[in-house]
């Protein structure tokens, strides 16, 4: 069975990670929330095709975040026009936070766990687990704590308890036969415990019982443990991302 296209991907990821701001720019989408989380704060290019506006598109898109006052910040793939990335550092945009686009069959690793809790929403206590992990502005927690309502797809906020107490988390989304899956954070104290493991094991079982068969997660390059702990579920790189920013 073929891994999903990149495409249909990132599709999944606009829809699971949404922008409440949003505009068709030729083959990006640009989208705006409230300056946290990279993803529904840049231009993605959906569309490698050459696009002969393309420098006129950019000053479009620039507009677009001027606007706002906030960055210009593309979301950078192997669905770019092409010439973007040239035009980019000629205007001075520099790339930064190079990422991995994971992905393996639930069937794999989906696993439910009695300690496991789905939330219908990202309630506090759910919040307070993602906040231990690191990057977690006070932008990024804003927009997540107001993310159900812009919601298109099923979803679920995981808490996975240990020792009586909320230890970990996660998000996933059910996206046809695409499970994505964010958000995943350990309390410092219960790590090395191999919750991270159960908690995505939990989420995608959660999600293979919503009709989904492949699941998909974005973790750093730089995060070596994540992608260690991810191999280990039979996630592998699909393809990769990484943000080209104004300065």
């Amino acid at each position: 069975m073929a891994r999903p296209e990149i495409l249909a991907v990132e599709r999944a990821t606009l829809t699971a990670v949404p922008a409440p701001v949003l505009a068709f720019e030729g083959g990006f989408v640009v989208r705006r929330f409230l300056g946290g989380t990279g993803r529904a704060n840049a231009a993605c290019g959906l569309d490698p095709r050459p696009d002969p506006d393309l420098p006129r598109r950019v000053d479009r898109i620039e507009a677009f975040y001027a606007r706002a006052g906030q960055p210009c910040r593309f979301r950078s793939t192997v669905l770019d026009p092409e010439g973007l990335e040239a035009l980019l550092a000629a205007r001075g945009y520099t790339g930064r936070d190079e990422s991995q686009v994971i992905c393996g069959r639930l069937s794999g690793f989906a696993r439910p766990d009695p300690a496991a809790e789905m939330l219908a929403g990202p309630e506090q206590r759910w919040l307070a687990v993602v906040a231990t992990a690191e990057h977690q502005s006070e932008a990024r927690r804003a927009e997540k704590a107001g993310m159900a309502g812009f919601l298109g797809v099923p979803a679920a906020w995981v808490l996975l308890h240990e020792d009586g107490v909320p230890a970990a988390s996660a998000f996933v989304t059910a996206d046809g036969e695409l499970a994505g899956l964010f958000d995943l954070a350990v309390r410092p104290e219960f790590r090395r415990r191999g919750l991270g493991q159960r908690v995505m094991a939990a989420a995608g079982a959660w999600a293979a019982s919503q009709g989904a068969r492949w699941a998909y997660a974005q973790v750093s390059c730089t995060n070596l443990a994540s992608l260690a702990m991810n191999a280990r579920l039979g996630m592998t790189e699909l393809y990769r991302y990484r943000y080209l920013m104004s300065r």
